[in-house]
């Protein structure tokens, strides 16, 4: 299998949406949050919007924050969406926490979220088998409940974790099928491809299937510098909260800016480090759409040759 390349699409058009299958991107993204100091998509709504205008990618979710959602209805509805694409949905989740609004828009306690996640992984999957489920433990309770019809994946889309620290990995490394960190650099990656090796290791657990994802933010120009410059105003708009930091500091170990080669260069070294599928979540500051373009007919074809 060779690279596969995906791209965040939570605002697009349909019409935006099949040019980039015409293009040949592998994978379309959908992102957002429950609540958050910026106007942004419910992501569970924002991916059964994707489901409806993409014919022939896969959809994903990056990321739904799997603490805030209860998994019997969250099973029935994801199953939905996979039924939808034809077996092509894959779901990308993690447990938030940088927005504590929403938490507190679902009830939900920020502390609890990793073990609510780790709790309801297993049993996503056991509502996907089709099978009737019984389960009591420290966050859920159900009694006989089964979801019917059943993903068409056997066993449910797989789950793909992101984060960006060591619960993550091992979560990731323990329970899921795939790891997708982001506002990661190349060699951090690196680092976090060797730690779930060794964590899967541990646990007796083979990562045969295991899907190596990246989400990467990506600007792209002629100037590399206003390249640079444009990610570094649009990821402060994009990710402000309070404590965020200046991004034009720290801009190369959180995302990917520059002209096409240092853009392809830049891209290359995730893949170098284990990445087998890039989520790139375009930046600028004005319209996405030529900085879309451009890295799916100038960059993405280079990636994607042989070297």
């Amino acid at each position: 299998m060779g690279l596969k390349v995906g791209v965040i699409a939570s605002e697009l058009t349909r019409a935006a949406v099949a040019d980039l299958e015409a293009m040949g991107v592998d994978s379309l993204w959908a992102s957002g949050h429950v609540a958050g100091p910026i106007p942004m998509r419910e992501p569970l709504v924002a991916l059964a919007r994707l489901a409806t205008l993409a014919e022939r990618t896969a959809v994903g979710s990056a990321i739904i924050a799997l603490p805030l959602y209860q998994p019997g209805l969250l099973a029935k509805q994801l199953a939905e969406i996979d039924r939808w694409v034809d077996g092509r949905l894959v779901f990308g989740i993690g447990v938030g926490g940088e927005y504590p609004e929403e938490f507190r828009a679902c009830e939900v306690p920020v502390g609890e979220r990793g073990a609510r996640a780790n709790e309801a992984i297993p049993l996503l999957r056991e509502l996907w088998s089709g099978e009737r489920v019984s389960h009591a433990g420290r966050f859920f309770e159900i009694d006989d409940v089964q979801i019917n019809p059943p993903p068409i994946q056997p066993g449910g889309p797989p789950i793909v974790v992101a984060g960006r620290r060591d619960p993550a990995m091992k979560r990731a490394a323990v329970l899921g099928d795939g790891w997708m960190p982001y506002l990661y650099s190349a060699t951090r990656y690196a680092s976090s491809v060797t730690r779930i090796t060794e964590v899967a290791a541990e646990a007796g657990r083979a990562l045969s299937a295991f899907q190596w994802m990246a989400f990467v933010f990506v600007a792209v120009d002629d100037d590399g510098d206003a390249a640079r410059a444009d990610a570094a105003r649009a990821m402060g708009r994009r990710l402000r909260a309070k404590g965020n930091p200046d991004f034009s500091t720290i801009l190369e170990g959180v995302a990917v800016a520059g002209n096409v080669e240092e853009v392809v260069s830049g891209l290359q070294a995730y893949v170098d480090a284990g990445a087998d599928h890039l989520i790139l979540s375009p930046m600028s500051s004005g319209d996405r759409a030529p900085v879309i373009r451009r890295l799916m007919e100038e960059v993405v074809p280079r990636l994607r040759s042989p070297r």
